[in-house]
C-alpha cells in the first residue's frame, strides 16, 4: 500500500491582535487600521514591501489534495469557516499523527511550515509526530532520525520549489508559473496579496477555494516529479492524473469547474 501524499497550502492574514500586543496598540484602532499601520511600518523598514514577518501570519486556511490506499484521493480545506486559527492548525497536525504521509508543499519550508510552527506555538498546540526527529516514542521514531519532517535534506516534508532550485533562492520559481508551463491551471481568482481585502469583503469560502486550487497544483506538480525521477513511469502518471481529474470532475463548486476548463494538459 502506497504512502499517504498529503500535498498542502496555507493562506494567511495579518494578526492584528498580535500587533497590538506587540506594539502597545490600543482598542480605540479598528484591525484594518492596526494592519493598515503596521503595513507602513513594513514598507518603512523593508524599502517597500509590506509583508509581515511570519510570526504575525494569522492562518485563515489549510488545503490539501490526500492521496492514500489504492485509489482515494481528495481535495479540500481543513476545518469549517467557522474554525478558529488554533483548530485548523490542530487538526492539520491530526493529520500527520494520523497517516504520518508524505508533505508535499511548494515552498513550505519558507513559509507555510514556518508560520504553522509559530502559530501552533503560541496556541500551544501538540504535534509529536510531525517534531519526531528520532527520540520520540513511536514505534518507528529511531527512523526518523535518518529522515523526518523537519531537516531541510529530507524527503518526508518534499518542498519542491527548493528542491527543484538545489536549495538555492536565486533559482526558485513560482508555482504559478511552473504549473501552467506544464499545463497544469495555475493559480485562479485570486493570489496572496488579495487575501486580506477579500478576508474583509467576508469571503473566506473564496479564501479557501482558492487554497484548494493552490493545493491541487501543488499535487500535479509533485506527480510530474515523480514522472521526472523514475517513481512513476509514464502509464501509472496518466492513471493518477486521471484519478484526480475524476474526483474534482464530481465535486461542486465553481472553482472546480474553472480549474478543469484551465487544465490544457
Amino acid at each position: 500500500m502506497m504512502i499517504p501524499i498529503l500535498a498542502f497550502d496555507i493562506e494567511t492574514i495579518p494578526d492584528a491582535a498580535g500587533i497590538r500586543i506587540l506594539y502597545q496598540l490600543g482598542n480605540e484602532l479598528s484591525d484594518d487600521d492596526v494592519v493598515t499601520w503596521m503595513q507602513q511600518q513594513r514598507r518603512a523598514q523593508t524599502g517597500g514591501s509590506d509583508f509581515m514577518p511570519l510570526h504575525l501570519q494569522q492562518v485563515a486556511a489549510i488545503s490539501c489534495c490526500m492521496r492514500w490506499g489504492k485509489d482515494k484521493i481528495r481535495v479540500g480545506s481543513i476545518g469549517d469557516t467557522g474554525d478558529t486559527e488554533e483548530t485548523l492548525i490542530a487538526k492539520f497536525f491530526e493529520l500527520v499523527e494520523t497517516h504520518t504521509p508524505q508533505l508535499v508543499s511548494w515552498n513550505g519550508g519558507g513559509f507555510d511550515l514556518p508560520v504553522l510552527h509559530y502559530r501552533g506555538l503560541i496556541h500551544g498546540i501538540s504535534a509529536a509526530r510531525y517534531w519526531d526527529m528520532g527520540a520520540g516514542d513511536f514505534a518507528d521514531s529511531r527512523d526518523f532520525k535518518w529522515n523526518n519532517y523537519i531537516s531541510r535534506y529530507h524527503t518526508r516534508h518534499c518542498d519542491l520549489m527548493d528542491l527543484l532550485a538545489l536549495y538555492q533562492a536565486r533559482a526558485n520559481a513560482p508555482l504559478d508559473d511552473m504549473a501552467k508551463l506544464c499545463g497544469f491551471p495555475g493559480k485562479l481568482g485570486m493570489d496572496g496579496s488579495q487575501v486580506w481585502a477579500a478576508y474583509q469583503r467576508g469571503e473566506l469560502a473564496e479564501i479557501r477555494q482558492y487554497c484548494e486550487t493552490d493545493a491541487a497544483n501543488t499535487y500535479l506538480m509533485y506527480l510530474r516529479f515523480d514522472l521526472m525521477r523514475g517513481f512513476l513511469d509514464a502509464d501509472a502518471y496518466e492513471q493518477e492524473i486521471r484519478l484526480l481529474k475524476t474526483h474534482l470532475q464530481q465535486q461542486s463548486g465553481a472553482h472546480w469547474a474553472e480549474f478543469l476548463g484551465a487544465w490544457t494538459q
